[in-house]
């Protein structure tokens, strides 16, 4: 998924202290995904950038697209960073410029590398289902790996934990000790958990990672504190169990990771490390160099917009007190 916006900012963070254990409700703000869909963005944030690796969230949907397009974003590119699309409902297609061309339903994970640099495009099939509902985050490639050549993966049997009333499906890491097989370049976890009414559950979870929890569908208490859609709850590190609660019906996606300590740039569609490798990357696209490739179907891609006036800084996870 493409970030839209006509003048694309750093994000500046406020003083934030080491992540211990806490309880930081963050609200996310509405963003327009093309001419169709509004989405809300819950990272970066102004006062969190990462979860461990994840570094950018947005949560769209549940939208009737019976009487439009649904989902239309055209060819775009990327660096230095993994794309993770998960749908609770709707289908999405998905085509890259290595070829990829894949339609992705609930319950199913597609995960891109893009390295170096490669396009892709996301739109709603012609025959397609009458609500789009789903998340669509980034993970920033950690040094060694984010000028690797570029991937693309689908993945349709992804490990279940089912409990009475809780449901849990890993899309990424490992969680209660069932894996997932999306290969990922930094310890992380991406879970999808599913409390029926009246459900409650206690969840183990790593010591070393920081851990933040989007709700999707309801409201549930998580460490006890009420998150609705369109929040973002950040817990912290140094749990080795979290509590999730909930009266009626509600759904989560967990997010974790170890801390990710290196400094980013990121602006438009590129997760970098310094001012002039953002310049390059915005030049080659727009110049049709062949390191982003192009995408099958015939869409015009998508211009990237003009630079800020001022330099990019790289930005840490928080600026330290």
């Amino acid at each position: 998924m493409s970030n839209l916006e006509g003048q694309p900012a750093e994000v500046d963070l406020p003083v934030d202290t080491e992540a211990g254990p806490c309880a930081e409700l963050l609200e996310g703000r509405d963003v327009p995904l093309g001419r169709y869909t509004v989405v809300r963005r819950s990272l970066p944030n102004k006062s969190r950038r990462t979860v461990g690796a994840w570094c950018f969230l947005d949560h769209f949907g549940p939208e009737d697209v019976t009487g439009g397009p649904g989902m239309r974003v055209p060819p775009h590119p990327h660096i230095g960073l993994q794309t993770v699309s998960w749908l609770l409902s709707g289908e999405v297609r998905h085509r890259d410029s290595l070829g990829s061309d894949q339609v992705i339903r609930p319950g199913q994970l597609n995960i891109m590398t893009s390295g170096r640099g490669i396009a892709h495009s996301e739109n709603s099939p012609t025959a397609k289902p009458p609500i789009l509902h789903g998340l669509q985050l980034w993970v920033a490639l950690p040094s060694p790996d984010r000028d690797r050549a570029p991937a693309f993966s689908h993945i349709s049997d992804l490990p279940e934990i089912s409990d009475k009333s809780v449901k849990i499906t890993v899309a990424v890491g490992e969680l209660e000790g069932a894996a997932s097989p999306a290969e990922v370049h930094s310890e992380l976890l991406g879970a999808d958990i599913e409390l029926g009414a009246g459900a409650g559950a206690g969840i183990r979870v790593r010591q070393d990672f920081e851990h933040a929890v989007v709700v999707t569908g309801g409201r549930a208490r998580v460490e006890g504190v009420e998150v609705t859609p369109g929040s973002l709850l950040y817990l912290g590190a140094h749990r080795d169990h979290l509590r999730l609660e909930a009266d009626g019906e509600a759904r989560l996606f967990l997010l974790g990771g170890v801390p990710f300590e290196e400094e980013l740039v990121m602006w438009w569609n590129f997760v970098g490390r310094s001012h002039e490798e953002i310049v390059e990357a915005r030049a080659d696209w727009m110049k049709g160099s062949d390191r982003f490739g192009t995408v099958p179907g015939g869409e015009d891609p998508l211009p990237a917009p003009g630079l800020p006036t001022t330099r990019l800084m790289p930005r840490p996870r928080h600026r330290k007190a």
